[in-house]
């Protein structure tokens, strides 16, 4: 008896509707699918330069390898 069933939720739609006019509450449902598009974007960003700077920082940690060209040329000559 304490929890709201259908029905309450379909009146309390109706109320809003007929306060707010189906054109505000439109205007507010895109806002809100433009601000959770945004903070996607700024997710993904924020993923793109962590993995650049991960990469990056591979890049530094990796040890020094000498050229191919050299280890051939010694084994040729020997």
């Amino acid at each position: 008896m304490g929890g709201l069933s259908i029905w309450h939720w379909l009146v309390v739609l109706v109320v809003v509707l007929l306060v707010f006019g189906t054109g505000k509450v439109s205007n507010l449902m895109g806002e809100f699918g433009k601000g959770i598009k945004n903070f996607k974007q700024a997710i993904n960003e924020d993923d793109t330069k962590k993995d650049a700077s991960m990469s990056e920082s591979a890049k530094l940690d990796a040890p020094a390898q000498a050229p191919e060209s050299v280890n051939k040329t010694n084994i040729n000559q020997g």
